[in-house]
């Protein structure tokens, strides 16, 4: 995977879309005066429409599940868990306190409802739960926790636990936020979760758990399907909300609102903002196929490279018409084992030399070492060309 080998070059001429050099961002004071600090992002082109302290360091409450969420979602990509797997409660993850889904000492619950529990009601137990199913231990997972946030590129976040719970050196940033709810949003699965306004766990028993959204914009903001509110006495109300319209997805973050009521009209007016002002032109969904790569010594002999996220290109309302140029670079000389999953090419845009998106191409499946016999059949020509 060393060397690159560029294998695909197209110029398009799209109908429709014009890509400016750049956006201009709304002063300060304009849409989030009430707040530590904030940003609005479009998902799939990352272009930040308007901050406010962006990378400032601040502690980020229950807004920390976002990561949590986002591991669980990869282990479940992965086939690493499955929705329907009972996940045992220990003494320790029962022991949490702050918002609870108040698991008990050896319950069980399937992911889905752990995971119900943790987007919806912001279950510090089904966190730590979760936590302990995939990593073995709540210590574990905060380091898979802050591995994660260094692939990510994030420079000022640092975690100390899966909840958000108040914490020596556990931080974030506005910035960091968005990213990894941008990252998030890839598993398009999560927003049957977040966007839910209210469900029932324990149904059958007569513990029977009714579970509200602590994002309100739920239900009162058209579009808003998540993502994660967080409240501490010390970070005050913050919120890493989603909204999706004509196409268009963005993400508002807010921290340290004095009030949730300030929390949530902050968030509107930016996705207020984003929304009359900006549109996306789709065009790549997630897990789209752009090529094929050769697997030295594979079980097969190809791997098809797929779109790690949807991709579309974002422009202010009523702009003109430019060219757009796509350049799809494949990996050379990639050995087995690969994983799925694994970045095996890139995807990239351009307006006049001026990169305008950037984005992994991955491997569709596992692809495993091949075994001696098969690698003497394949040298013998005993196994067809179209294999």
């Amino acid at each position: 995977m060393k060397r690159l080998v560029s294998l695909i070059l197209i110029t398009l001429l799209m109908a429709t879309i014009f890509v400016p050099s750049g956006f201009a961002r709304e002063s300060s004071a304009d849409l989030a005066d009430n707040v530590k600090s904030a940003i609005l992002i479009e998902r799939d082109t990352g272009s930040i429409l308007y901050e406010k302290n962006s990378d400032e360091q601040l502690p980020p409450a229950s807004m920390t599940k976002v990561m949590t969420m986002l591991l669980i979602m990869e282990a479940i990509d992965e086939g690493k868990l499955s929705w329907d797997e009972k996940i045992r409660t220990s003494e320790y993850a029962a022991s949490m306190g702050g918002s609870q889904i108040f698991l008990e000492p050896g319950e069980e619950m399937t992911t889905k409802q752990m995971l119900q529990g943790i987007a919806i009601g912001s279950g510090n137990d089904a966190s730590v739960a979760m936590a302990e199913r995939i990593s073995g231990s709540e210590e574990a997972f905060v380091e898979m926790m802050n591995k994660k946030a260094k692939e990510l590129g994030l420079k000022n976040t640092n975690f100390q636990n899966p909840t958000g719970l108040s914490a020596k050196d556990h931080y974030s940033t506005a910035h960091d936020m968005a990213i990894m709810a941008k990252e998030l949003l890839k598993y398009e699965k999560i927003t049957d979760f977040t966007g839910t306004y209210e469900a029932y766990l324990r149904e059958d028993t007569d513990k029977k758990f009714w579970l509200v959204n602590t994002n309100r914009l739920v239900r009162f903001y058209p579009g808003v399907d998540g993502l994660k509110t967080g409240f501490t006495s010390e970070a005050k109300y913050c919120l890493t909300a989603t909204a999706e319209k004509n196409g268009m997805r963005v993400i508002a973050v807010v921290f340290g609102a004095p009030t949730s009521k300030e929390r949530n009209a902050q968030v509107t007016k930016m996705l207020d903002y984003a929304f009359s002002q900006y549109k996306t032109h789709p065009m790549y969904e997630r897990n789209h196929v752009l090529g094929k790569v050769s697997v030295s010594k594979g079980e097969k002999k190809m791997v098809e490279a797929l779109t790690s996220e949807p991709i579309s290109l974002l422009t202010k309302k009523g702009e003109s018409i430019e060219e757009i140029e796509q350049k799809v670079t494949l990996n050379k000389n990639i050995k087995a084992p690969v994983q799925k999953g694994d970045q095996i090419g890139t995807l990239t845009l351009k307006k006049d030399g001026k990169v305008l998106v950037e984005s992994p191409l991955v491997a569709k499946e596992d692809n495993k070492q091949a075994s001696w016999w098969t690698l003497f059949k394949r040298s013998m020509g005993l196994f067809s060309k179209a294999e």
